[in-house]
């Protein structure tokens, strides 16, 4: 094992969406800002969240969250497909490397790249909303989980994938209904018994709701509850990851 090994394959995946900045970074920062311009004005007058939090206040933790997960499953995912596609993933299963290190180089990239994007939103969405930080701790702990487990699960849908449909495929029909339905655009509270039911069965939603909870100290979920729900979700993707990684499923073929 290097530890060198380890340290460029990092670095190679943080340069390789960093040198396409605009599409990596500032392109979803700005389709979010969209999402946000549209919500807030569609119902930003009409609709109150937790009794006295404003819409467009309340809507600006969920879509920075979205932001993070879709773009840490977005960097991982592709980088894979796009390395078996062109032949050039063998010089990285050729080096020196452990499947432990294999993992953490992509994953911590991912998260990067996931991190970068959020704080972007952030920012540029504080120009307009002020928003208060009740608890600090749990929006940095569900920021790093939630970016950690979609860049497990951008590793596994990369390694799962033989061509780039079926990545779209995996992130179109698993990633996406997942993140839209986890409460990013609204409480569950407002839904149905059935639907509420549904949605405590998506571990995207706790990612959501604690994340939230660290902005406004209210949450539909208690966030202890949510963090471990969260933590039992990543040490699972983690584990099946790193057991692929280890067989070469589909990356020795």
């Amino acid at each position: 094992m290097s530890y060198r090994g380890f340290q460029t394959l990092f670095y190679k995946e943080v340069l390789r969406f960093y040198k396409v900045f605009m599409q990596t970074v500032a392109a979803p920062v700005v389709t979010t800002l969209l999402y946000l311009l549209v919500f807030s004005s569609a119902l930003g007058e009409h609709v109150k969240v937790f009794g006295t939090i404003e819409y467009t206040a309340f809507l600006v933790p969920g879509l920075v969250m979205m932001t993070v997960i879709q773009n840490s499953f977005a960097n991982s995912s592709s980088s894979l497909i796009q390395s078996k596609v062109t032949g050039n993933i063998v010089f990285v299963l050729l080096a020196p490397l452990s499947h432990v290190q294999f993992y953490l180089a992509f994953v911590l990239a991912a998260m990067v790249r996931g991190l970068v994007t959020g704080v972007g939103v952030f920012l540029v969405a504080g120009l307009f909303v002020a928003l208060p930080v009740q608890h600090l701790g749990f929006v940095l702990a569900f920021a790093l989980l939630g970016s950690a487990i979609l860049a497990t699960l951008g590793i596994i849908a990369g390694i799962w994938a033989e061509k780039f449909d079926q990545l779209a495929g995996f992130q179109n029909f698993f990633i996406m209904p997942l993140t839209f339905l986890s409460g990013v655009f609204y409480s569950i509270d407002a839904l149905p018994g059935f639907w509420q039911a549904l949605s405590h069965a998506n571990p995207f939603f706790y990612m959501i709701d604690g994340f939230r909870y660290g902005f406004f100290g209210v949450s539909d979920v208690d966030p202890r509850y949510s963090i471990a729900i969260v933590l039992v979700f990543l040490v699972a993707c983690s584990a099946l990851t790193v057991h692929l990684l280890g067989k070469g499923y589909r990356l020795r073929d």
